[in-house]
């Protein structure tokens, strides 16, 4: 077997770090959201029971919250993997593209029957995905120029 370069090694240990960062950063998505659950539901008793025009009411729990956060977060970070293979513009149409399913995902509240506060509570873990996630994948991302750096 022949051995890695100081390219290669720096190259696999760059992406071996992305991964890691990327890791990082669904989980903290995740634990937002479960912590907005926590606080909503058992502290405040803003029942999680949503019902749908045509639907059994479904209570959301905490696995299902969670459930949702880490699916839409491992999304983001294959979208934003796949943009940064293909563009050489991933951030800024990744960007864009996160605040606009974030927009999008506000409408199912206008078609669901829940009390006000259990709107209030699920309106905030679609928050809190975004704010964790959006400026946590731009900071590892591998095609982030000098002047686009987040501090």
């Amino acid at each position: 077997m022949a051995a890695l370069t100081n390219v290669e090694r720096a190259s696999g240990t760059a992406r071996f770090a992305r991964a890691r960062n990327r890791i990082l950063v669904v989980a903290a998505a995740v634990l937002a959201t479960a912590l907005i659950w926590v606080i909503g539901e058992p502290l405040l008793g803003h029942d999680l029971v949503v019902a749908s025009p045509g639907q059994p009411a479904m209570d959301l729990g905490l696995a299902e919250i969670a459930f949702v956060a880490l699916a839409s977060s491992l999304l983001g970070w294959a979208a934003l993997a796949i943009l940064e293979r293909i563009t050489t513009r991933a951030v800024a149409i990744w960007t864009i593209a996160a605040l606009v399913v974030l927009t999008v995902s506000f409408l199912p509240f206008a078609g669901v029957k829940t009390s006000s506060g259990s709107k209030v509570v699920l309106a905030l873990t679609h928050v809190a995905v975004a704010a964790v996630l959006i400026p946590g994948l731009l900071r590892t991302s591998a095609r982030r120029t000098p002047s686009q750096s987040i501090n």
